[in-house]
Formats: structure tokens, sequence, C-alpha cells
């Protein structure tokens, strides 16, 4: 194998490195291909620009765009073209038509030599170490049969054998059909995939169908263009990332919330809050995150369905509180667009939490708007898997929040079933009793150790949460209407506290 196997080129997209494990081999043709708009030309400018940075010789050779659109398109991401030599040749191929009737296909066998004739010059004259050629679909009209094209592709990759340059050649999908000659003859295959949701913005995937020689993270990631270009995001793959950490169990401040999950939670499990909304889900879930940052740890906790101001006025009234931020006894509270954010990015940004800020608890409130973030649901299950699995083996304590369409009864509906997913399972339930409509809580699922098995009232005040003793004496409380068989002194008795999440 080839001693350049061990040289990588780093192309300066943020993230594709990653996936193409360093970087693109030097000195081999590459193809990027993508529909129009899917990304090629960012894509082409920011890896010349990092050789530029690196002091490489880089060229850019152009069939379809002038140098003013390339560098206005350069100056929306606040780069500068300074140090890439571009070559146009779109005006000088439509410079070989002989007569006005003419189009830029007569005569095809002058235009295509003359053409490619120009690229070979301006390679020999610059001698670039870095080149893209855009694009491989003006080149296709010229040769106009499969057969020319193919051999004129062929002539060109060998033209560049031994000549110390990494080639990018672009095509933009134009042909009937897949073009898979192109796939054969380039060492690496890149593809540009964009989607239009029936509400947001565009889901953009790339992806490496083939690199010669080389390992590479198969299948799709997500990735964004902004302001500065390309950021992929690689899709998460859980066993690449272990760790150890500390086993301790992790409190609540709530002796008999703990209690009821047999001493707290472990750390490197997810447990699972379901019930109708208003039950109390986010606020159990929130008293651990704020008793975490109370010892001095950081929490994260990305929400979906309510608003920052509205959670931070709630937490305050039931006398839950914390410092904001992203360091040690604080908590990151982040707002999660779930039309604007897809779930690679997600995971990045808690990736982000976990390993630069070294977060042990993890909300998301909740699953609800994390499904309305999949662009396909049937893969949400699966993508939440590996993130979930990913948060243990750092040693996090996952809170997921689901609510369930209904309020009283056992016949709520949930949107996904993330019970199986969940190493513990907290159920919330309404039940009237004397008049009232009040909350029960019980653990369902322990995988970790011992839980108790009763069902408890909680209710919540300007103090935060509270527990009754197990209500031993209610059956059906998970029915919503229970019936007495005992006492009732378990059950709070002031009417006048206060009710709210």
């Amino acid at each position: 194998m080839n001693s350049n196997f061990g040289i990588r080129e780093k192309t300066g997209v943020r993230g594709f490195d990653t996936i193409a494990c360093g970087g693109l081999i030097p000195q081999r043709v590459y193809l990027l291909d993508g529909s129009p708009g899917a990304g090629k030309t960012t894509f082409s400018l920011q890896y010349l620009l990092e050789g530029v940075r690196r002091g490489e010789r880089c060229l850019y050779v152009t069939l379809s765009e002038t140098k003013e659109e390339l560098a206005a398109g350069a100056a929306s991401h606040g780069w500068s073209l300074d140090g890439i030599e571009i070559v146009e040749l779109a005006a000088e191929a439509s410079e070989l038509d002989g007569e006005n009737d003419l189009t830029m296909l007569n005569p095809s066998e002058v235009e295509l030599t003359e053409t490619v004739r120009k690229v070979l010059a301006a390679v020999e004259r610059i001698r670039p170490t870095r080149m893209v050629f855009d694009s491989l679909s003006e080149l296709r009209l010229l040769a106009q049969s499969s057969l020319r094209y193919r051999r004129q592709i062929l002539a060109l990759k060998q033209f560049f054998v031994g000549r110390k340059c990494t080639v990018i050649l672009l095509d933009d999908r134009t042909a009937e059909r897949p073009d898979l000659q192109l796939h054969s003859i380039a060492h690496g295959v890149i593809s540009l995939e964009s989607a239009a949701p029936a509400y947001g913005k565009v889901r953009r995937e790339l992806r490496i169908l083939k690199f010669r020689g080389s390992e590479f993270v198969s299948g799709f990631h997500d990735f964004v263009i902004r302001r500065g270009g390309i950021h992929v995001f690689p899709r998460l793959v859980a066993s690449e990332h272990t760790s150890t950490f500390d086993q301790s169990a992790i409190a609540s401040g709530v002796a008999a919330l703990d209690a009821l999950l047999g001493g707290g939670v472990n750390p490197g499990t997810s447990t699972l809050l379901i019930g109708p909304p208003g039950c109390g889900k986010s606020t159990v879930a929130f008293q651990y995150a704020a008793a975490a940052a109370a010892r001095n740890d950081h929490a994260a906790a990305f929400i979906f369905d309510e608003t920052k101001g509205a959670l931070l006025a709630r937490s305050r009234g039931l006398g839950i509180s914390f410092r904001e931020g992203t360091g040690p006894g604080e908590l990151l509270i982040r707002q999660v667009d779930p039309s604007e954010v897809s779930p690679g990015e997600f995971a990045a940004v808690v990736r982000e939490a976990v390993e630069d800020n070294r977060a042990r608890v993890v909300i998301i409130d909740s699953l609800n708007g994390y499904l309305n973030a999949m662009p396909q649901n049937s893969y949400l299950i699966s993508q939440l898997h590996e993130l979930l699995s990913y948060l243990n083996n750092h040693g996090v304590a996952t809170f997921l929040v689901v609510a369930q369409s209904g309020m009283l009864g056992s016949s709520m509906i949930s949107p996904i079933d993330a019970s199986y997913l969940a190493d513990s399972v907290v159920l919330l339930r309404y039940f009237e009793h004397g008049a009232r409509v009040r909350k029960a809580i019980s653990v369902v699922k322990k995988r970790t150790g011992p839980h108790e098995e009763s069902i408890r009232e909680i209710w919540f005040d300007k103090d935060g949460l509270h527990l009754s003793d197990p209500l031993l004496q209610l059956r059906g409380v998970l029915t919503g209407s229970p019936v007495e068989v005992g006492a009732s002194g378990a059950l709070r008795g002031a009417a006048s506290r206060n009710h709210a999440e």
C-alpha cells in the first residue's frame, strides 16, 4: 500500500475529518456530488482555504460559475479568496463558437479538446497541491457520449498521477441516471444530500460512499451551512466513547423521593419520567439537576416544549434555585427548536455539555419534542438508543420526560415507547380523592437495584416538591378513582397547598 495512505490532508470542514479518519489522502482524485445548492462549492472553498492557511498552492477551475460569483459566495461566509488561483473557462469555451447560430455543443470535439487543454495548461503553470474542478456536468455536455466522457475522465485522472496534487471533482447530478462510472474512477466519493421537510429548514446530510485505502465512519451525517461554512456532525457511535466514573448514587435532596428510587439515581443510567401533562415530570427532573449543581457538579437541561423564561419562573415559584452556566455548581438550560435542529446537531450539543463541561446530570424535556426534531420518525429509537448509550458510558444520569395524552385512568397513550430503553421508569398519575384532583408517583422499573413498590402522593408548593407516605389505605390509585381500604391519614390534608408543578 502506498505510504501516502498514512498522511492526511485537513479539509478545513469542521467535523468532516473525524468521519474521514483524519482527512483526505493526498495526491488522489475525489468526487464530490450533490444536487444544486447542496453545498459543494462551500465545501470546496473551505478545502482550498485550508490549503492556503497551510501555505499550499491552490487552484479552482470553474466552467460553471464566474470568479465574481465565487467571490460573492465566499464573502457571505466572511472569506477572502486571496491565495486561491481561479481559472475561469466558462466564457472562453463559449468564444469557440465560430458562428452566432451555433450552440456551445457545436463543434463538441473542438470545444472539449480546447477546454481540457486549458485545464491542463493551468495545472502545469500553477502546479497546485490542491485543486477543485467545477464541474463535471459541463464536461459531460461537451463530451456528448458516455464513452468519450469516461475516456476523458480517465485521461484527467492519469494526468494527475505523479503531479503531487489532490483533486476534487464536482458533479451536480444533472445526468439522467446516477453516474456510477465516476464512482468507479474516483479514489473517494463524498455525497451531499438535502431535503426540505413540510415545515422547518432544509435538512442536510453527508455520506462517504467510497474511500479507497482508508477506514471511514459510514452512514449519514447531519450537517449545516452557516456563516463560516459547513459544519458536519459525525454520527454518534456510543461504543467509541467510554470512560470511568464515580459510581456513587445521585440524590435529589428530597429524602422520600430518593427512598422511592432505592436510594437515588445511579450514574450511567437513564430514568424515564412518564405521565400526563402538568403532573410534575419536569419538576422532578429539575430537582435532581438543581441538587447536582448544589453539590458543585454540572448539569445540563435541553428543553423542547417549554420556554426558558417560563421554566425559570416556575422553578423560582417552587423554591428550586440554581445558578445558570456551564461550570461546576451551575445548570445549563438550552432551549431547542425542533424545527431548526437535526438529530445529529442535537447529539453534538449534548456531547459538548458532557465532554467539555463535564455534566453529570442531563435532562431531555421532552421526548415528544425530540420526536418532532426527527426528519424520519422510524429512526428515532435507534438514534435515541445510541445517545443514551453514549451518556451511560460517560457516567451521566439522564432524565427523559415523556408526556402522555389523556389525563386520568390507565388508558393514556405515549407517542413513543421508550420504556425498554430506560434503566428506570417513574410513573406519575392524576387521581381523584375527596373531591380533589391529586397526583401520585411510583417507580415501576429499576434495572440497577431495588426500589420501593409503593405509590406515594406528590405535591408542589413554594418550598419545593413533597411526597407522602405510601398510600396503603387506597386501592386503584392508577385507575384515577381509588377506593378507601383504610384510614386516610397518609394523604396530605391541607387543601390550601399550592398545586403548581
